[in-house]
């Protein structure tokens, strides 16, 4: 079962169904845990990888706060939901370009999720009204 599929179920969202948003939250989840695991990674390189762990760290924590609020269907906050959204693909932007200054692989790997997670970002944003 996927988490679209889950959000699909909720009662508030017959007829109401917000794919993009879906996809933001799918890509959320996957990007809070790559950052968690980049950021880990980093620390046990040799080199001084201070800023990437931080801005991992940091990534992976707003992606989850934003999954998790994504995922409400309950009541309704669009604005505050849309600004985080916002926020969140500037984080991931932010998060991707440290990563892509780094010549490891798992750098490679979370730059890329990061640059996925911001244009669903993007797009779910620009989905609500």
């Amino acid at each position: 079962m996927s988490i679209r599929k889950m959000i699909s179920l909720h009662p508030a969202s017959k007829g109401h169904f917000n794919q993009a948003l879906a996809d933001a939250v799918h890509h959320l989840m996957y990007c809070a845990k790559m950052c968690l695991s980049c950021a880990d990674s980093c620390m046990a390189e040799t080199m001084d990888m201070t800023q990437c762990v931080r801005l991992c760290l940091d990534c992976s924590d707003i992606c989850e706060a934003t999954a998790r609020l994504g995922l409400r269907r309950t009541g309704n906050d669009q604005p505050m939901l849309r600004e985080l959204l916002e926020l969140c693909g500037r984080m991931c932007e932010q998060c991707a370009a440290e990563c892509e200054c780094h010549n490891h692989e798992h750098c490679r790997l979370c730059g890329l999720i990061c640059r996925e997670c911001a244009s669903d970002c993007a797009n779910a944003a620009a989905s609500i009204a």
